[in-house]
């Protein structure tokens, strides 16, 4: 269960992460209060994940997916570069975070 939180987790933090853009330095209220809702959520199954997961293993993953999937939102949304280095980029991320998935004792 916990690779399934740390996973939720981290697709709640591409979305508090893509909602700040749209909070306009928070002071959008609808876009601010669903930004710091994911947020919570994104925290508190982090958390959650932390009961049996290694710290460095839980935190490495739960920033990879949210940085994977925010750049891949931001390209698809707001027209952010395709480059091919960048593509390359991000596969090396999911596959950094595969390996920790793979050596994890958990």
């Amino acid at each position: 269960m916990a690779w399934f939180y740390l996973t939720v987790a981290g697709l709640f933090e591409v979305g508090w992460a893509v909602g700040l853009k749209y909070t306009e330095g928070f002071t959008r209220l609808v876009p601010s209060v669903l930004t710091l809702a994911a947020m919570a959520v994104s925290f508190g199954l982090l958390s959650a994940a932390l009961k049996t997961l290694p710290v460095g293993t839980a935190y490495a993953v739960w920033t990879g997916i949210g940085a994977v999937g925010t750049a891949l939102v931001g390209m698809a949304l707001f027209g952010e570069p395709r480059e091919a280095a960048r593509i390359v980029c991000i596969l090396l991320i999911v596959a950094g975070m595969a390996g920790l998935k793979f050596t994890a004792n958990h």
